[in-house]
C-alpha cells in the first residue's frame, strides 16, 4: 500500500488534485482495504452468482425445490420462495403422506411439500412414516395409517398436524371428519398393535383371532360431516407450516387489492424513504406495547401475496382502529415508508378493512335469471352459494321471461353477500358469463 500511495499521489498531482485531498482520498481506500473483498474473493462470489442464475433459468424447478428445503423453518424467507414459485407458474403441492419425502421434492405437477418442514412433526415420526411406506405400500385410509405406523413416534399431536395441513387428502376423507374420529381411531389402532405386539395371530397370519380386538374392530365410521371452510383450512395451514398451502386468503380480493393499494411488500424496495404508500394484506402477529405514558401502540406483519411487512401503530393510529388490528384482519394500510437497520417499514397513518371498502365501491349486485320450469331448484342452489359469502351489498334479480319480459326484485332482505371476483366466478359458472352485474 505504500508503494501504492506514492504512485496515486504523483498521478493526482499531474491531474491537478491538491496533495492534502489526494491523501484523504487514498486514506479512505486504505481504510476500506483492511476489511474489502480483494478480486480473488469477488471472483469466487461471481462464478457462484453465475452458476445459481444458470440453474434458475435451466432447472427452475429443482432449484425452487433446493431452495425450500434448505430455509426450512425461517418462514420469512420460505414466503417469498413460495411467491416465486407461484410467479414462474410452479405449484407447490400439499404434503401427502402417500406422496411427500422428508424435504421438499420435485414431482411431476410441480413441487411436494416436504414432511420435515411441518410443525411438531419431527424427524423420527417423518422418517417412520417413510419407511412404512417404503417397506409395506400406500396407506389406503386413516385407519390403514394408523394401525400401520408406529404409534411411538407418530403420536396424536403429530397426527392431528398432518389432518390440519392436508397430508391425508389424498385417501378421500375430508379433514374435518378425520379430526372428528382422532381418538377413537388411536385407540383402536393401539389395541391393535398391542395384539400383533403380543402374537396374537390368527391361521391365516392376520392380527387376532376370532373374538379379538383386531378382529372386532372395523375401525369408526367416518361422520357425515361438512368440511372446514377455506378460512378455518388456510389457518391451520399457516399455523403448522408458516404459510399458505392450498390457497391465500387474499386471492378472492385481487381485484380490489390491484384497485385500492399503490405498492406491495415487494415494491417497496423501489419506494423512497419517507413516501407514503397504501398497502393490503392480512394481519400475522401482533405485538401490542405500553408507551411511557401508558398508551396503548402495536407492532404488526401484514403479509400480502408477496411477503411480509412490519407496520407501527402509534397510540392515535391504534386508538381509531384498534379493532382492526386483530390477528386474520384483512385491511388497507396507508402508513410512511422507513428504512431500519432490521429492513424496511411502514409507520402507519390509516388502516381501513378491506371488505368494506371493497363493499363501498359497489352498491349494488344484480342477477339476471332465465326463467324455467328449473328455476325454483336453481334457485335454491344459489341461494347456498349466496350464503358462502355473506357482506354488506344487497342482491337485486331480474327473471328474464319467457315472452321476452323482463321482471325486476326488491332487494332481498334476508341476504346481502360480499361481490368478490370468487362470488362472480361461482355465480356466473352456475347461471352463465354476464350473469352478474356490479353496480
Amino acid at each position: 500500500m505504500d508503494k501504492q500511495k506514492a504512485l496515486f499521489l504523483q498521478g493526482a498531482k499531474k491531474n491537478h488534485l491538491s496533495e492534502k485531498k489526494a491523501e484523504k482520498l487514498f486514506d479512505l481506500m486504505a481504510y476500506f482495504a483492511g476489511y474489502g473483498f480483494n478480486k480473488s474473493h469477488s471472483a469466487a462470489y461471481a462464478l457462484v452468482t453465475y452458476q445459481t442464475a444458470y440453474l434458475k433459468a435451466h432447472f427452475p424447478t429443482e432449484f425452487l425445490a433446493a431452495l425450500l428445503t434448505s430455509e426450512m423453518g425461517n418462514a420469512d424467507k420460505m414466503v417469498g420462495y413460495f411467491t416465486e414459485c407461484r410467479d414462474l407458474g410452479k405449484r407447490v403441492l400439499p404434503p401427502d403422506v402417500n406422496e411427500s419425502q422428508k424435504d421438499f421434492t420435485v414431482v411431476e405437477d410441480g413441487i411436494r411439500f416436504g414432511l420435515a418442514a411441518i410443525k411438531n412433526v419431527g424427524e423420527g415420526a417423518v422418517e417412520s412414516i417413510i419407511a412404512t411406506r417404503n417397506e409395506t405400500g400406500r396407506f389406503r385410509s386413516f385407519l390403514d395409517f394408523c394401525r400401520r405406523i408406529d404409534l411411538r413416534k407418530v403420536n396424536k399431536r403429530v397426527l392431528e398436524g398432518l389432518i390440519k395441513v392436508g397430508a391425508f387428502d389424498s385417501t378421500g376423507a375430508r379433514r374435518a371428519q378425520l379430526a372428528a374420529v382422532l381418538d377413537q381411531t388411536l385407540d383402536g389402532a393401539a389395541a391393535v398393535q398391542h395384539e400383533r405386539e403380543c402374537g396374537q395371530t390368527s391361521i391365516f397370519g392376520e392380527t387376532g383371532g376370532e373374538g379379538s380386538v383386531a378382529a372386532d374392530l372395523a375401525g369408526p365410521a367416518l361422520p357425515d360431516l361438512p368440511e372446514w371452510d377455506q378460512d378455518q383450512m388456510l389457518k391451520y395451514e399457516r399455523e403448522l407450516t408458516g404459510f399458505y398451502i392450498s390457497s391465500h386468503p387474499l386471492a378472492r380480493y385481487a381485484g380490489a387489492i390491484q384497485k385500492f393499494a399503490t405498492s406491495s411488500s415487494e415494491g417497496l424496495a423501489e419506494v423512497g424513504d419517507g413516501r407514503e404508500v397504501k398497502l393490503c394484506g392480512i394481519i400475522n402477529g401482533i405485538r401490542p406495547m405500553m408507551t411511557k405514558k401508558g398508551d396503548r401502540m402495536a407492532y404488526f406483519q401484514l403479509e400480502d401475496m408477496h411477503g411480509l411487512v412490519e407496520v407501527i401503530a402509534f397510540p392515535d393510529l391504534y386508538k381509531a382502529s384498534g379493532a382492526l388490528i386483530v390477528p386474520e384482519s384483512v385491511i388497507r394500510v396507508t402508513g410512511m415508508v422507513e428504512r431500519a437497520e432490521k429492513g424496511t417499514r411502514l409507520k402507519g397513518t390509516r388502516i381501513e378493512s378491506l371488505t368494506e371498502l371493497q363493499a363501498r365501491a359497489v352498491a349494488r349486485v344484480n342477477i339476471r335469471f332465465e326463467d324455467s320450469p328449473m328455476t325454483s331448484t336453481r334457485l335454491a342452489e344459489l341461494r347456498e352459494v349466496l350464503r358462502r359469502y355473506p357482506g354488506p351489498t344487497s342482491i337485486y334479480f331480474t327473471f328474464r321471461l319467457a315472452s321476452n319480459l323482463e321482471a325486476d326484485t326488491a332487494p332481498l332482505r334476508d341476504l346481502t353477500v360480499l361481490p368478490n371476483e370468487t362470488f362472480v366466478a361461482e355465480v356466473e359458472e352456475m347461471l352463465g358469463k354476464g350473469a352478474v352485474a356490479l353496480l
